[in-house]
């Protein structure tokens, strides 16, 4: 599936199977991997636990620049081939792998100066302090691997290939069973590292990524007759990369400013709380994780078929897949709310720590379908080049709404936990609720000045 006109003229029930599918079970691998950690994070204490919990929000920075751009980089491509710009979509490709070099060195030198002030913020001490660094100073390392996996990624989801990256994340899982505990524990030659085992296991892992997918890259003759002085940073294809990349960015450090916030709210209850948290996430995504390969379908479909001004189908691929999502998380909800004990009973055997985290499955099943609506319409303003409205609405759901909606129900109406999960409730709806009118708006607002100026 490599032609423009696969994208602008095959059905679109096909394509976004096609395209869904093998990106989903490759992010379902790829959240295994993060439960392997903490799972494996769970036989050495509850303080490597809460350890990891701390560590996620700065973590998924990192995730979330890698992310952003990856996304920015697939629409970018995809709406020049869309368009049958074949040059300008290479060169935005190779643009790419210099932008996404240079963001990686920034932001590991911001990240080792900035770890340690948000850990304490979020009330880390001590050996709580020493443990979550131990583990996050390594991560940063590995950022550039990060980074430019997501970029290579681009490359093939843009053209259709969403198989490579989902082959690599089910390997990555199996390596990660057998790297985590070999570091952790020590033997054949490897010292015991604790958690220190499970990082390196990461950042190793994703090194290794990088030279496979670099490998499929060129085998399908994306980087061949390369100049190098292509990689020198051109003005017009860095700010583009930018404009485009940046907020799908911001957009999802807004989230891990979202998990900061919380973390750091629910810090106000214990460690307990923070761990409870960190499992029910990694249940949460899960759950979701089924979904996620509509989100890159309809934004690789969406750019393809902007380019190539076909605007009914870009309606058409936003209701699809809203529609294939609503089904899918149905389903996963109602899994999660009747055997929520035992999804969190598999992480810790700490009764406080299981009881707070099936507290916060039985409310948050009830939002879930909300992140259908939000991301599948997200993907549909990415691929139509207007990704700036994911950043105000992720400073709604993330920051201006949920730190005093915690105050007043956690604190004022003194419901403790309960309090900080039914704000999400509240918080995330809303924001659903307007962002399908609002994504509807546009896409009709698009179509009617095409129709107009035709």
């Amino acid at each position: 599936m490599n032609s423009r006109s696969n994208f602008t003229t095959a059905p679109l029930p096909g394509l976004i199977k096609q395209l869904a599918v093998p990106a989903s079970v490759g992010f379902i691998f790829n959240t295994l991997f993060n439960v392997a950690d903490t799972w494996y994070g769970g036989l050495l204490s509850t303080k490597v636990l809460a350890s990891l919990s701390l560590s996620f929000p700065v973590f998924f920075i990192i995730l979330a620049l890698g992310t952003g751009l990856g996304t920015g980089t697939t629409a970018l491509i995809s709406h020049a081939l869309g368009a049958g710009k074949f040059k300008e979509a290479r060169l935005y490709g190779i643009q790419a792998i210099s932008f996404a070099i240079a963001n990686s060195v920034l932001l590991t030198i911001i990240g080792f100066f900035l770890a340690p002030i948000l850990f304490r913020i979020m009330g880390a001490e001590g050996e709580y302090l020493d443990t979550a660094l131990q583990y996050m100073y390594l991560i940063l390392f590995g950022t550039v691997f990060f980074l430019m996996n997501n970029i290579f990624n681009a490359f093939l989801t843009s053209r259709g290939d969403t198989r490579t990256y989902r082959n690599f994340l089910i390997a990555g899982f199996f390596l990660n069973l057998g790297f985590d505990p070999w570091f952790m524990f020590g033997g054949l030659g490897i010292p015991a590292m604790g958690i220190k085992g499970i990082a390196l296991s990461t950042v190793m892992i994703q090194f290794i990524g990088m030279f496979y997918l670099l490998f499929v890259v060129r085998r399908r003759g994306i980087l061949l007759h390369l100049n190098y002085r292509e990689l020198f940073p051109r003005k017009l294809f860095f700010t583009n990369l930018f404009k485009q990349g940046f907020p799908a960015s911001l957009n999802m450090m807004t989230i891990a400013l979202g998990i900061f916030i919380i973390t750091a709210f629910a810090g106000r209850f214990g460690a307990n709380t923070v761990a409870a948290f960190g499992i029910a996430i990694r249940i949460e995504q899960m759950a979701l994780l089924p979904t996620i390969g509509l989100n890159i379908a309809t934004l690789t479909l969406t750019g393809q078929n902007m380019g190539a001004l076909l605007l009914h189908r870009v309606y058409e691929t936003w209701k699809l897949s809203q529609t294939y999502g609503i089904i899918i998380i149905l389903i996963g909800s109602t899994l999660v709310f009747f055997f929520a004990r035992q999804l969190v009973g598999f992480f810790t055997d700490d009764p406080d720590v299981v009881g707070i985290g099936v507290e916060y499955l039985h409310v948050g099943v009830f939002y879930f379908l909300s992140y259908i609506i939000l991301n599948i319409s997200v993907s549909t303003l990415q691929g139509m080049k207007k990704p700036m409205y994911a950043i105000w609405i992720g400073l709604y759901r993330r920051l201006l709404v949920p730190l005093p909606l915690f105050y007043f129900l956690a604190v004022m109406l003194n419901w403790g936990t309960k309090g900080i999960w039914w704000s999400l409730f509240i918080v995330n709806w809303t924001a659903a609720i307007y962002t399908f009118f609002y994504t509807r708006k546009k896409i009709r607002k698009v179509a009617h000045i095409h129709t107009s100026k035709t």
